[in-house]
């Protein structure tokens, strides 16, 4: 008889993040800008002008990171240091899924995403 062989791996659940297939996630390297804490996975993303670097969007900076570029693909944390991550440059989300600063909204951000090819969905279908 031969041997019962079982190995158990890691899951995804990319339902609770991805809305759609009508256009295909694609990602890049970035590198995020030490001192914003924990960044978690559909935090929304702005490039920092100045340096190159990606932080949370926030519509009240004014250093280029107000304007909505990439979504974060993990969770990472930037307390101590500049961090390498993977984040998603084009791709369909959910909305309740994608997360920016205190006192923004990802509506706000729109049109920045859709241009450059991120869309969300409200629902579930």
């Amino acid at each position: 008889m031969a041997p019962n062989i079982s190995t158990t791996f890691g899951t995804v659940d990319n339902q609770s993040f991805f809305a759609g297939t009508e256009v295909s996630a694609m990602t890049t390297a970035v590198t995020l800008l030490a001192g914003q804490g924990k960044l978690k996975h559909g935090s929304v993303l702005g490039k920092i002008t100045a340096n190159g670097k990606y932080a949370l969007v926030n519509k009240a900076a004014t250093d280029g990171s107000q304007i909505a570029s990439l979504v974060l693909s993990e969770d990472v944390d930037t307390t101590g240091a500049d961090v390498n991550a993977v984040a998603f440059k084009t791709g369909v989300f959910r909305y309740d899924a994608l997360k920016v600063a205190a006192g923004d909204s990802v509506a706000n951000h729109k049109d920045e995403l859709r241009t450059v090819n991120i869309h969300y969905k409200t629902d579930r279908g």
